[in-house]
């Protein structure tokens, strides 16, 4: 479970920093979309990541709010992380949710939340 777990933080590191690049740009030209996606998919490979260090493979298709409620359940200090306003559901094209900075910073504020709070509990380096 270890590689995995290694595998998928990577991932998240990864996707969180495309993200940030995204966000970095002049606000006209940010590609909301890609910002929201990749966060969704650093905030979800966190979580599970996460899991698989600790014996837990939840399968494919759970949603975030049930890998977050796992987590706290294995790791407390998880309750630090504030997931609220996570309302992005990254597999839908036209989500109305992925329009504009503002919606998508949220989305990339909970991932690098995420990776504070693991390098925090040296979960991650």
């Amino acid at each position: 479970m270890e590689d995995k777990a290694k595998r998928l933080y990577e991932t998240a590191i990864q996707k969180l920093k495309e993200a940030n690049e995204e966000l970095c740009r002049p606000a006209e030209d940010v590609v909301s979309f890609m910002v929201c996606q990749n966060s969704h998919i650093a905030i979800e490979n966190y979580l599970r990541g996460f899991l698989a260090e600790n014996g837990v493979e939840p399968g494919n298709g759970v949603p975030v709010d049930d890998l977050y409620e796992k987590c706290k359940t294995l790791n407390q200090d998880f309750e630090k992380v504030n997931l609220s306003g996570f309302e992005c559901e990254a597999h839908q094209l036209d989500s109305r949710f992925c329009n504009g900075v503002s919606n998508v910073s949220r989305c990339f504020d909970i991932a690098d939340s995420l990776d504070t709070f693991l390098r925090e509990q040296k979960i991650i380096i």
